[in-house]
């Protein structure tokens, strides 16, 4: 596999010290989207006054693929990684590892004022920014209006829960659409809904390969009925076992559809497909939204957090260039215009009183909200191997039971002393 990869390698580095004489060339490796990083940064290049040039790299579309193509190059001390997006799970442990310049804390008050908390607290480790929050993300509820109306419920009610939901789409013989599939998404739902019962995944995360597992808990024995009670019954769609983002909105979309979690796109997504003609208008006048269901009606919900991070190369050979440009991509009205053109939440408290993102989002209150009081996963340099065990043992969701949360405790620990592979 090094064999493979040297050419590749020696190109990017040749490639990343820009033409003979001219300004040297910062290379960003992006999570892929539809051109808002590029524009961004194009714009950053025209600002600096010939300073630096700017290339964009795109990662491969899924986290996992993402990460270890980073850590590959970066465990190599890639010097062309000027600049990394990386998904907020991941900043801990690439931090951890040596691979990302801190941000002094200089830089880091200045470059998160204005920013919700729980974005920054992401990027954090032993107490130091190594992420600069680039976009966030949150699960809403999304509902079928008429149908929550035929039930008798009111899914925006602050003390909407699970089980509320349940039986409102058992009642009206719908379903529930979730993301199920054994990846990442799958554990997203099970964390919100542990966070969301006062509980959590993971005790003492700074213990490193020491932390506690903790899902043997009244929140995870909860978390556990949940999934398990929804799966076996007939609010379950047919594709629940593997199900990520677009086949809970096809489901929810189809006539069977009442109730799904998803992230914010899901709305912009419907309009376009009525547009096109591939929906209809009828189905996008009947979608409703509310925060993420309460799993305890006098507990409020953990909505889940994403978004990416954006991290400074420790081997870069252009770190103070690499800082300007995170300066400059990242200013509160480039944010904005982000979320404008790409759909993806800012990090920043104000965007979301900008008149164009109110008229663009009539949820952007609920949005900025559900950022603000989300919960993050285990902050961890082992979170792949948390997930990994989680969603091992908690899949499919139609086996879960009571056991489940003692069972998946045991093989975390096994799997994090290094006695057992996932």
């Amino acid at each position: 596999m090094a064999l493979a990869s040297a050419p590749l390698v020696a190109a990017t580095l040749l490639s990343g010290c820009g033409s003979q004489g001219g300004p040297p060339t910062l290379t960003w490796y992006i999570l892929p989207d539809n051109g808002g990083s590029e524009a961004r940064a194009r714009q950053c290049e025209d600002a600096s006054g010939g300073a630096y040039q700017v290339r964009i790299e795109a990662l491969p579309s899924t986290a996992t693929a993402q990460r270890e193509q980073m850590v590959r190059r970066l465990a190599a001390r890639d010097s062309s990684i000027d600049l990394v997006s990386l998904d907020v799970v991941f900043t801990p442990e690439f931090a951890n590892a040596g691979f990302l310049r801190p941000y002094t804390a200089e830089e880091t008050s200045r470059l998160t004022a204005g920013m919700l908390p729980s974005p920054v607290e992401t990027g954090m480790w032993d107490d130091q920014l190594f992420g600069l929050p680039y976009k966030s993300n949150t699960q809403l509820l999304w509902y079928r209006k008429s149908l929550a109306d035929a039930a008798g419920v009111d899914p925006t009610s602050p003390t909407f829960t699970w089980d509320e939901m349940f039986k409102a789409a058992v009642g009206q013989n719908k379903k529930i659409a979730v993301q199920a599939q054994r990846y990442e998404g799958y554990m997203v739902w099970i964390n919100a809904l542990v966070l969301s019962a006062g509980g959590e995944v993971l005790k003492n995360v700074d213990a490193g390969r020491d932390a506690e597992p903790a899902m043997a808990s009244p929140a995870g024995d909860k978390a556990a009925e949940i999934v398990g009670t929804i799966a076996r019954s007939p609010a379950a769609p047919a594709d629940l076992s593997n199900a990520a983002e677009e086949q809970a909105r096809a489901t929810f979309q189809s006539d069977a559809g009442m109730f799904m979690l998803n992230w914010p796109y899901v709305l912009a997504a419907a309009r376009s497909a009525a547009e096109e003609g591939t929906l209809a208008q009828a189905v996008v006048d009947d979608i409703g939204w509310a925060r993420y269901p309460r799993v305890q009606a006098d507990r409020p919900s953990a909505p889940p957090l994403g978004g990416a991070n954006l991290g400074i190369g420790a081997y870069s050979e252009h770190p103070d260039l690499a800082m300007q440009l995170v300066e400059c991509i990242n200013a509160l009205p480039k944010a904005t215009q982000y979320m404008l053109d790409e759909g993806e939440p800012s990090p920043y408290a104000a965007s979301y009183d900008d008149p164009e993102i109110r008229a663009e989002y009539e949820n952007a209150d609920l949005i900025r909200e559900s950022i603000a009081e989300g919960g993050p996963r285990p902050l961890t340099p082992f979170y792949t191997d948390i997930s990994g065990a989680v969603t091992q043992t908690w899949h499919p969701p139609s086996s879960v039971t009571e056991q489940t949360p003692e069972r998946t405790d045991q093989f975390m620990a096994d799997v994090l002393a290094g006695r057992r592979l996932l």
